[in-house]
């Protein structure tokens, strides 16, 4: 889930940059710290957005720098338990499909693709149902829905575990397929 948050720090502007445009050189330097950073209790930065109220600056010495007092406003990305998400198949292997997230990438674990016994075709690559013949591929857009999180330390070794088992999730031509699917069979019984 994406939030905005605006927080309270001291950003240093180097002394090459005193007496440019304050407000713009605050911005570059808490983009530099800020962009890409992992907070296990707010999620992912993904950009600083804005700069509010400066201070008067501070000189310490032995640093020619001017430290700033300054209002950051931030967005964040923290995946949720149960969130919705969509996105597009960014790699695939024997052991599932990796699923771009926002900032982070999720796992799609191979038993949790769809109620189909699959079977991997490394020269798609990807995954084939048996009995539905359904394909995940790379670049396939799909639904799913997150069922752990780890946020941990750095981007890369978070983890994101996802599941597009339930119904409504997955690629989209899934759900219709499932939907004339159900005609059928009501159909049928209608018949009987």
């Amino acid at each position: 889930m994406y939030k905005s948050y605006t927080i309270q720090d001291t950003i240093r502007v180097p002394p090459a940059q005193i007496g440019s445009n304050l407000k713009k050189t605050v911005l570059e330097q808490a983009k530099e710290v800020y962009e890409g950073v992992l907070d296990e209790d707010i999620g992912v930065v993904v950009c600083v957005t804005a700069i509010g109220n400066i201070g008067d600056g501070k000189i310490v010495p032995g640093d020619g720098a001017a430290y700033y007092e300054s209002e950051i406003s931030i967005l964040v990305y923290k995946p949720e338990i149960h969130e919705l998400v969509e996105g597009e198949i960014s790699d695939v292997t024997e052991f599932g499909a990796f699923l771009k997230t926002g900032p982070l990438e999720g796992l799609i674990h191979v038993s949790q693709i769809m109620d189909d016994y699959i079977n991997y075709d490394a020269k798609l690559p990807g995954f084939i149902g048996k009995e539905t013949k359904r394909r995940l591929t790379t670049k396939d857009v799909v639904k799913a829905r997150i069922v752990t999180v780890s946020l941990k330390g750095t981007i890369s070794s978070s983890k994101v575990g996802l599941t597009m088992r339930q119904e409504g999730l997955g690629k989209e031509e899934w759900s219709k397929l499932a939907e004339k699917e159900k005609k059928k069979k009501v159909e049928a019984k209608g018949k009987k």
